[in-house]
């Protein structure tokens, strides 16, 4: 088979080597007469499907990196060890995708030389390894951490318009090999196969945007106000999580309300802390080695007082902002200790921001006594109640009897006999779709979602209208002035047609490219094989 103008014999065989793993110049596979067999095809059909289930992969990587401080933690828990997982999620996820892809792409490149697809062993044998390693994953996230899967339908509305495109360009280049290919062979019924699938599958891509919906396609003058920005346990990325120095930093971010968890000590005083141990966020197991797998509230606040709350965070390094702090802020992470309830009271006082938090752990024995604990402490602080949101729904009646100035948020979807309107809600922001958003905003409820760290989850939660978001990274959200995109339905609908009708004017310009192509090789190569049919009689005579 010759090769095509612009191929080069050096060129082919530096192709062939590293998919085939030998080193076979053109004149060799020429004689040897090397032909892409039934087997091959298969053998490259799993090469694309495994490209592509990488890909997939990719994107979910991608998205569940907004949640995966979650799963840092919950690793803490069971084993104990402080890495940050998603390097590792994103090294070996890079590393599987490049070398599909490398694949990929040089058997695109020798079809289009018109040299047989004769993929090695040891390439077969490693690409059936991807596809369990990256099976077991998904298989991993759906039994462990089921609710990304709705993370992935909400990132299809922020990428949604854009992957459209991505793969409308990427099969429209796919159509130059699927050219090559049908010109050469001929198999009938193999060509009709693959054009049928071809067509179904741009036909269905062209189509694509009638089911594409997202809430920033919508006309500039028709955007909410931004979300207002919660501290998730203060600003995590820029100070030790829980501490007043997490709080002021979270003030610096414009953050409207500090969001923490509360627990109360062996003697009655309401401290910030959210594990139920001390482990991860002090140096419990250093002062008190013996007691240091007790549950935090078996310890007195004189005991609490004594536990470097900061250090952990420089050693530990939770987010990777962390090798940026200054010299100052580094030395005011050090002498970080756990603060008292009314010592973060005092603070947000001071500073003119909201409290909201939870009171845990809520099954403990004393529950009850811990509310009144808690409550007496807010109210001899001072504080004005309005700036007090209360998450616990233990004791909430207690509550609203004693404090009726306190904010009462509920972690539930109002109901459909509501005794009393809900005024604030606090939820996971996969658990509202973009339609009840807008409903609970009509009516005057207040949304806050949590845990939103990405600028484009925050984009879609910002289209949608959403009033608030708890977030790690108030440093990143305060800084975005707009969503990431914004389009009209006019814009976006042009753009749809332009992109459908240049894939199409490409697809068939291929097509008929190649299809000159091979009708100028025929000649030669009907020459050639009539030179060889003599050769091979001769011999044999």
């Amino acid at each position: 088979m010759a090769d095509p103008p612009g191929c080069c014999s050096t060129c082919a065989t530096c192709l062939l080597c590293p998919y085939s793993c030998q080193w076979i110049t053109a004149k060799k596979e020429k004689r040897k007469g090397l032909r892409t067999t039934k087997c091959d095809c298969s053998w490259f059909l799993f090469l694309f499907c495994v490209f592509l289930f990488t890909l997939v992969w990719l994107y979910f990587a991608i998205i569940i990196l907004n949640d995966f401080h979650n799963f840092n933690e919950f690793i803490f828990k069971q084993k104990k060890l402080w890495l940050d997982w998603s390097l590792v999620l994103l090294i070996a996820t890079a590393v599987l995708i490049s070398y599909s892809s490398v694949l990929l792409v040089l058997a695109l490149c020798l079809q289009l030389c018109g040299h047989p697809l004769k993929l090695h062993w040891v390439h077969k044998v490693l690409l059936i390894l991807t596809v369990l390693v990256v099976a077991a994953a998904f298989t991993g996230l759906g039994i462990k951490w089921a609710e990304e899967w709705k993370s992935a339908r909400i990132s299809l509305q922020a990428t949604g318009p854009f992957l459209h495109i991505g793969l409308v360009g990427g099969m429209t280049l796919l159509a130059w090999p699927l050219a090559s290919f049908i010109y050469r062979t001929r198999n009938t019924g193999l060509k009709v196969f693959l054009l049928l699938v071809y067509s179904a599958a741009m036909i269905a891509l062209y189509l694509a945007p009638l089911g594409i919906t997202s809430p920033c396609i919508m006309e500039e003058n028709q955007l909410p106000p931004k979300p207002a920005l919660v501290g998730h346990r203060g600003a995590p990325m820029l100070a030790p999580e829980n501490t007043l120095m997490s709080l002021h930093k979270a003030v610096d971010c414009d953050v409207q309300v500090f969001e923490t968890d509360v627990m109360v000590s062996a003697d009655g005083v309401p401290f910030l802390m959210h594990d139920e141990e001390l482990t991860r966020t002090t140096n419990v197991q250093a002062v008190f080695p013996e007691r240091a797998a007790l549950n935090s509230t078996a310890f007195n606040w004189t005991d609490l007082q004594q536990l470097d709350a900061g250090s952990w965070f420089l050693e530990r390094r939770p987010f990777p902002t962390v090798q940026s702090l200054s010299a100052s802020d580094r030395y005011e992470a050090t002498k970080q200790r756990i603060p008292s309830l009314g010592q973060a009271l005092e603070a947000a006082k001071q500073t003119n921001i909201s409290i909201m938090f939870d009171l845990r752990p809520e099954n403990h024995s004393d529950y009850q006594n811990f509310v009144n604990v808690t409550l007496g402490v807010i109210l001899q602080s001072g504080i004005p109640l309005q700036q007090v949101l209360w998450l616990p729904d233990g004791f909430r009646e207690d509550v609203k009897q004693q404090a009726p100035g306190v904010q009462q948020v509920y972690g539930r979807k109002r109901l459909e006999n509501e005794k009393e309107p809900l005024l604030h809600v606090n939820l996971p922001y996969q658990d509202m779709s973009s339609e009840e958003i807008r409903q609970y905003r009509q009516d005057n409820i207040s949304v806050n979602l949590y845990v939103v760290n990405q600028p484009w989850l925050f984009s879609v939660l910002w289209c949608s209208g959403v009033s608030s978001v708890t977030t790690n990274a108030c440093q990143v959200l305060k800084e975005m002035k707009h969503p990431i995109w914004l389009l009209p339905s006019s814009t976006y609908l042009m753009i749809w047609i332009v992109v459908d009708c240049v894939s199409f004017l490409i697809i068939i310009w291929a097509f008929f490219l190649l299809k000159k192509c091979s009708h100028r090789r025929r000649p030669a190569e009907s020459e050639t094989d009539v030179l060889l049919t003599k050769i091979n009689s001769l011999m044999q005579e």
